[in-house]
């Protein structure tokens, strides 16, 4: 057990130096406007994808996998199936409308479809406000484990990642965002996946064991865990799998970090290629978590538990305690890497949401890109150093169960912003009214449910299905009705619902 030696230290150092560096390499050309927004058109498909595995993979997730299937079972594991659902439906629907409108953010088609800044400004704050909690939050628990195992000053770890971060999302935009996402995306799969064949390698009975556990010890699935409910708001298998697809469709739909990938082309087959490489690498890298969390199960009923094996810091401990020299450095700026590109992209879609979506809604001016530009580069000045101090003040403080709060009501957003999308993408009578009701209604509803509803009455799977439906049953009557009191015969724009997609 040789923990986090010098030398881990020193590559530790290394790797975050080839990050700032590459980040600055891309940020050579200057960017103007929306090239700082979406990028110069120069960046392959293939590296946007790598980069939305990597901002949906965030570093709680790099943490917790392992540690789930360590302690418990596979259950969660059908979450990431619902990808499944998701993927198809993003492709089929919504990213010809994204591609056939050049949109310039998520909230952008709110405007276009329902002819509102105010629904436009309105999806931009929630997503701001929810986006720097998240950042925060964070930057905050990856470095408290990193900085127990490396015994490196917590406050220290949380600056350098904010001031990296900020440094190449300054200077040179989406694009520097996408290919620094791209080399940390690619060490993560590279080192987890090393991580494995060395985990299994040191495990009497190798991977026959791991399977053996899963098979024999109800690892895979608890005994009575339900496959299929009719209920819809109990927890099952089937509702796992259905409401993560439809919260995972919310991200690529309704998520400015998510959708600012899709603004870098207008070629739907790119834009395909770039979701189905995103399925495949995300189902596949957690499948490689949870089986090692199996196999870190198996290991350690062979051999003695190491320091700070808490569930959650289960791997993380492997990672210092187990692995050679050199490579416990390389995994340790993995789950740096996770945290780095997720706070990158944070800072990149934040800045770009609030200058086109807000600022520029807002101003009667039109802004010029020179000005587009400045404004972004210091929002993300702004919001990154504002997340720093959020960050250690959380690791110093004692406000972690309130910000758990916080961040559990902000992760409602989605949820809620998904409906409105859906009910301007699938129906032609929806206006302004219907959706803005809808809106206060799936709101009012989500709320209820989750600080007012026992926790064991409604999944949390089932989520954004009621709020979907919500959307739905109070926006199209609402809309109706507003139509007959306002004599409106309006219809959507074009290019803006899957029935008008492809009108000339």
């Amino acid at each position: 057990m040789q923990g986090f030696t010098m030398i881990d230290l020193v590559i530790l150092v290394v790797y975050l130096a080839a990050v700032l560096f590459a980040g600055l390499h891309f940020a050579k050309k200057e960017m103007k406007g929306k090239e700082y927004f979406k990028g110069d058109g120069t960046v392959p498909w293939w590296v946007t994808s790598v980069s939305i595995f990597a901002t949906l993979l965030s570093p709680i997730s790099f943490l917790s996998l392992a540690g789930n299937s360590y302690a418990g079972t596979w259950i969660m594991w059908f979450a990431q199936l619902g990808m499944l659902l998701a993927i198809p439906l993003t492709i089929r629907f919504f990213l010809p409308i994204y591609s056939r409108l050049d949109i310039d953010t998520a909230y952008h088609y709110l405007e276009l479809r329902f002819g509102s800044k105010g629904l436009r400004v309105l999806g931009a704050v929630m997503f701001i406000i929810y986006q720097v909690g998240r950042m925060s939050i964070i930057m905050y628990l990856p470095c408290m484990v990193l900085g127990s195992l490396t015994g490196i000053s917590v406050n220290v770890l949380i600056i350098i990642m904010g001031v990296i971060a900020i440094i190449y999302s300054y200077t040179g935009g989406l694009k520097s965002v996408l290919w620094t996402d791209f080399i940390q995306g690619s060490v993560l799969l590279i080192g987890v996946t090393f991580a494995l064949v060395f985990l299994l390698a040191h495990i009497d009975g190798g991977i026959g064991a791991v399977f053996g556990a899963l098979a024999n010890e109800h690892k895979f699935l608890a005994v009575d865990q339900p496959i299929f409910d009719i209920n819809i708001l109990k927890d099952s298998v089937f509702i796992m799998i259905v409401g993560a697809g439809f919260n995972t469709m919310g991200s690529y739909v309704s998520s400015q970090d998510i959708v600012q990938r899709f603004t870098t082309t207008t070629d739907t087959k790119k834009l395909n290629k770039m979701m189905l490489t995103n399925g495949a690498l995300s189902i596949f890298i957690a499948t490689v978590f949870y089986l090692i969390g199996t196999g870190l199960f198996v290991f350690y009923q062979q051999n003695a538990l190491p320091p700070a094996a808490a569930q959650d810091q289960i791997f993380a401990s492997y990672i210092a305690f187990e692995l050679p020299v050199g490579i416990t450095g390389i995994l340790l700026a993995a789950i740096y890497a996770a945290s780095q590109s997720t706070l990158s992209t944070g800072l990149n879609s934040v800045a770009s949401s609030w200058t086109l979506d807000i600022q520029a809604r807002l101003t009667k001016k039109e802004l010029s890109f020179e000005k587009q530009t400045k404004i972004g580069q210091y929002v993300s000045l702004i919001v990154g150093v504002f997340a720093i101090i959020v960050s250690m003040v959380l690791a110093n403080g004692g406000v972690k169960s309130a910000y758990e709060w916080f961040n559990g009501f902000m992760g409602l957003v989605l949820g809620i912003l998904i409906g409105t999308f859906i009910l301007g993408a699938f129906t032609k009578v929806a206006n302004t009214f219907g959706a803005t009701m809808a809106f206060i209604a799936a709101s009012a509803v989500m709320v209820g449910i989750k600080y007012f509803v026992p926790a064991e009455a409604v999944s949390i799977w089932s989520y954004s299905i009621i709020s979907i439906a919500v959307s739905l049953v109070v926006g199209i009557p609402a809309s109706i009705i507003w139509r007959m009191v306002k004599k409106d015969t309006s219809v959507p724009a074009p290019h803006t619902t899957i029935y008008n997609v492809q009108e000339d």
